[in-house]
């Protein structure tokens, strides 16, 4: 195996998984955010160089799966030829071809500058790596990069059209003598499996590189791989059904799983029940909500946990081979493709959160603290393209009646559980005015009323009473929620109006007034509204609450949805928030409170620029302009809901090391401290958490609104641009892409009725023309057509 792409584990160290197939090297390459940042680089951002795709091809991985001081040599080398001369470009490349069969050239790559090559040829077994790259040299007659001469060096691959030649040889599993032995990859005859196999299936070998693939899986979810063939039916059912859940089970062929089961269980493989028990895994695994109760569900989120670590490309040579196109919103299956929150290193209060109910509303139950954390870290402020705002959120976990949503409660009253118990303080003393005030009924002097800061609001409450609670937080963060999101639609009704209006400035952080000329009625100045609310309720409850969806209360929601468990089997032992998750939570949200100050954090930042862009350019392709809109919001939402995950992860790690009385402690001497640590804190994991969280925002956006925004700005009400129905289109189906390299106004005319109806018209077609010529998308020659520019 010659190819492996690098990824980081929990503990920030490289790994090395391999690539197997052709198709899935090339969708890693062609992704659009790879081309993206190879677009940036070229264009003089240096720095985004470390965020490219990292390949390395002259070794093997350690027997832990990690690339560092590994010293076993694969049968290619990787070879470095930079700074080249750009008049040279061209003759170099030539050269390099001309001797591809006599250097055994497999791959070769223009660099990521642009300024040289990447090249991959067969390695000469009898010379060290150094002296296979001088033969190299000497055979092509350029200098290869001295500094890339160990083993161990990887390569920042590049886009797919930056690819010159590539040997599909690359792809074996072929070691060199001075360590392996060739083996042979399992069989990859493509059968679907779905005739039933008998008892006497020869199996093929399995291969090193799949031995030790699965044995690192199993360590990570906690089972010993040398102790699978225990004796019995019994045993045998448990240990299959629990290497079947194994991550690693969907990322090996159903012919190289039966060769691995063949090895860990030989006594049991070549039954009848195994066979047809691995062909039931690989025909249902989709629907695996079906296949795993919830121990095997457990074993396969440890799995997912450890070994998917830091990875948000594809895994291996089993990825979706539409994993390179750009996915239908819509679609529910295609968030099965998409990385996962549960799959990301989550730090302390936040894996205890999705523990608790399970990693299938992991993404509902992210969404639904977030609120919680920002309200705790009420004195954290945080710089978004140069805008200084607290950490204010308001959310909505959309699903149907028993998904779930149900489950999510007691962890919110974890979060608040110290806010709440100081309310209910404040509230016994409220209780104890309004006794004295029945019992002063008739006297002429009156018990003053106490203005208590109680911060857990509810929303069963009138506009008044919500407004003088929300001046009486002493400058912190109110909190509110509720588990049916109905009593928002039933008691607001007639002011729904003035619940979205507080909503939208608390999200925004601004000023809130609220006058009347009676002394006996209330009357607020807020310098700064600060009040977070978290919803759960039906998707029907969610269009009573959303009524507008032009004044951008609807762009300032974060929605989440709980999956389709309509037919889900009754969970054995089903998810509760333990003591122990409490408590780990607990911890996290007593420190949040005592972190001040503002926050930059130019990762975070710089990825959700980088996010941004991407759908701005991949929206004008195709004139989609409620997507491009939706953008702007979800990148800030998304912001500060990673910055919360952080915030968690700098008290993770003050916990761990100085115990919670200790870490309260270092927060109180040092101010400061908290800032150095959340610079830290942007780690790949939680940088990767942005993007499954922003593109999770975006799409249940679109699912929820897309047909309600465009009906409602192309009503006669509201003067706007023709909108279109919302279609599935892969990246080849945008208006952009359907035209021909030159093409004319009536051509563009033509595909833009083909995409978006027959509402479109000759000035909405001049506008996204003059719309791609200012972003270099085309150029217009001078007989009055247009040239597309390569993007």
């Amino acid at each position: 195996m010659s190819v492996h792409m690098i990824y980081y584990n929990k503990d920030g160290a490289k790994m090395m998984r391999p690539i197997l197939k052709r198709e899935n090297y090339m969708a890693l390459r062609d992704s659009a955010t790879q081309k993206l940042l190879v677009r940036k680089v070229r264009n003089g951002e240096e720095k985004l160089k470390t965020s490219l795709i990292q390949m390395n091809y002259s070794c093997l991985p350690n027997e832990d799966g990690s690339l560092k001081g590994s010293s076993r040599m694969s049968s290619m080398v990787g070879m470095d030829i930079d700074h080249i001369k750009p008049e040279e470009m061209e003759a170099v490349k030539e050269r390099i071809l001309q001797k591809k069969e006599e250097l055994g050239l497999k791959m070769l790559e223009k660099s990521a500058r642009g300024e040289g090559y990447h090249l991959v040829f067969r390695r000469r077994e009898k010379l060290s790596q150094e002296d296979n790259l001088k033969w190299a040299s000497e055979l092509l007659g350029v200098k290869f990069d001295d500094g890339a001469k160990d083993i161990t060096r990887v390569f920042f691959t590049t886009a797919g059209s930056d690819l010159i030649y590539l040997d599909d040889e690359i792809f074996e599993i072929v070691e060199s003598k001075s360590d392996c032995i060739k083996e042979q990859e399992p069989n990859d005859s493509g059968d679907s499996g779905l005739s039933p196999q008998t008892s006497d299936v020869e199996e093929e070998p399995a291969s090193p590189a799949l031995l030790m693939a699965f044995d690192l899986c199993a360590k990570q979810a906690g089972l010993n791989p040398d102790r699978m063939d225990v004796w019995g039916e019994r045993n045998w059912h448990t240990n299959l059904m629990a290497m079947l859940s194994l991550g690693i089970g969907k990322l090996m062929k159903r012919e190289q799983l039966r060769a691995v089961v063949a090895v860990k269980m030989p006594n049991y493989s070549k039954t009848e029940d195994c066979q047809k028990l691995i062909n039931y895994f690989y025909d249902k695994y989709g629907a695996n909500e079906g296949f795993m109760n919830a121990g095997l569900r457990e074993i396969n989120a440890k799995t997912q946990d450890g070994v998917t670590d830091g990875e948000l490309g594809v895994l291996n040579e089993n990825e979706n081979e539409n994993s390179g196109e750009e996915l239908d919103l819509e679609d529910d299956s295609a968030s099965n493709l998409k990385p996962q929150i549960s799959n990301l290193r989550m730090p302390m209060g936040v894996r205890d959160s999705i523990d608790a109910v399970g990693s299938h509303l992991a993404m509902p139950v992210v969404t639904a603290i977030c609120p919680c954390i920002g309200a705790l870290a009420t004195g954290v402020v945080l710089d978004v393209h140069g805008r200084k705002k607290g950490l204010n959120l308001i959310a909505y976990i959309a699903g149907d009646f028993a998904s779930g949503k149900g489950d999510i409660d007691p962890v919110v009253d974890a979060w608040m559980s110290e806010v709440q118990a100081l309310d209910k303080m404040y509230q016994m003393q409220e209780d104890e005015w309004r006794a004295k005030k029945r019992a002063a009924k008739n006297k002429k002097e009156q018990p003053e009323e106490p203005k208590l800061p109680v911060r857990c609001l509810t929303l069963n409450n009138t506009v008044a009473n919500l407004a003088e609670r929300l001046a009486n937080t002493e400058g912190k963060h109110a909190f509110s929620f509720t588990p049916e999101a109905d009593t928002v639609a039933q008691k607001w009704k007639s002011t729904l109006s003035d619940f979205s209006v507080m909503l939208r400035q608390s999200y925004d952080g601004s000023r809130y007034e609220r006058e009347a000329r009676s002394a006996e009625a209330v009357n607020v100045h807020i310098e700064h509204l600060l009040w977070n609310v978290t919803m759960c309720g039906t998707p029907d409850a969610l269009y009573r609450v959303v009524s507008n969806y032009t004044d951008g209360f609807q762009s300032r929601i974060a929605v989440a949805r709980t999956p389709d468990n309509t037919f889900a089997p009754l969970e054995e032992k089903p998810y509760v928030l333990t003591s122990r998750q409490a408590e780990r939570i607990q911890q996290v949200a007593h420190l949040l409170p005592l972190m001040q100050g503002e926050a930059v954090l130019p990762k975070l930042e710089a990825k959700g620029r980088e996010w941004v862009e991407r759908i701005r350019i991949e929206t004008m392709m195709n004139d989609d302009k409620v997507r491009a809109r939706q953008r702007m919001r979800v990148c800030v939402t998304a912001q500060r809901m990673t910055c919360c995950l952080m915030l968690c992860k700098v008290c993770e790690q003050l916990i761990q090391k100085h115990g919670l009385s200790g870490a309260e402690m270092q927060l109180k001497q040092n101010p400061n401290l908290w800032k150095e640590m959340l610079l830290k804190a942007q780690t790949p994991q939680l940088l990767a958490a942005y993007d499954v969280i922003a593109e999770s925002l975006m799409e249940n956006a679109l699912h929820f609104f897309r047909n309600r925004i465009e009906a409602a700005f192309n009503s006669r009400d509201y003067v706007g641009s023709p909108g279109c129905e919302r279609q599935k289109c892969g990246k080849n189906d945008t208006i952009y892409e359907r035209l021909d390299p030159q093409f004319t106004f009536e051509q563009a005319m033509q595909h833009s009725v083909a995409i978006k109806g027959a509402g479109v018209n000759h000035n909405t077609v001049r506008q996204m023309l003059k719309n791609w010529r200012k972003q270099g998308l085309v150029i217009q020659t001078e007989d009055g057509r247009y040239r597309k520019v390569h993007v």
